[in-house]
């Protein structure tokens, strides 16, 4: 990592990257960037820098006193397509009725999407309400073995 540049960072698929609080980068994916901000806009009134989604991000996804990850509590049923949730102890992600186990290698087994239940909730509340605004079918950008399982 270079100091004072941009987060080196690459992940499986857009929904992984939202689940570890990332957006997309302003620089190498300026098309999804702005749209990105365009969201959060109509989602999160404030200010709309990159440097203050950032900060966001990382307050809601790291917790000082641990350094883990923070995790929060919401209704299965209310949840977008492209969250990231804990089910049996695993990262799966939440797609129409479903939940696709997530693996280094993609995505590996689907299950049926529990109603009625409270999950625990991988993606930062701030992303999953950007998830939840975003209308286009192709967004977030899923791995191709999402389609296969």
């Amino acid at each position: 990592m270079q100091p004072g540049r941009f987060t080196e960072l690459f992940f499986l698929d857009e929904a992984t990257a939202f689940a570890a609080g990332h957006r997309p980068c302003a620089l190498c994916r300026r098309e999804d960037y702005t749209r990105f901000v365009e969201i959060w806009r109509g989602v999160h009134p404030g200010p709309v820098s990159a440097e203050a989604m950032d900060e966001r991000l990382h307050d809601e996804r790291l917790d000082p006193r641990t350094r883990e990850q923070r995790h929060h509590r919401a209704p299965m049923d209310d949840l977008p397509d492209g969250a990231f949730v804990l089910h049996s102890s695993e990262p799966h992600l939440v797609l129409g009725q479903s939940l696709l186990r997530w693996t280094n290698a993609g995505y590996a087994d689907r299950a049926s999407r529990p109603s009625g239940e409270q999950a625990t909730v991988i993606t930062p509340s701030t992303l999953v309400e950007v998830l939840r605004a975003e209308r286009d079918p192709d967004v977030p950008f899923l791995h191709p073995t999402a389609s296969r399982i």
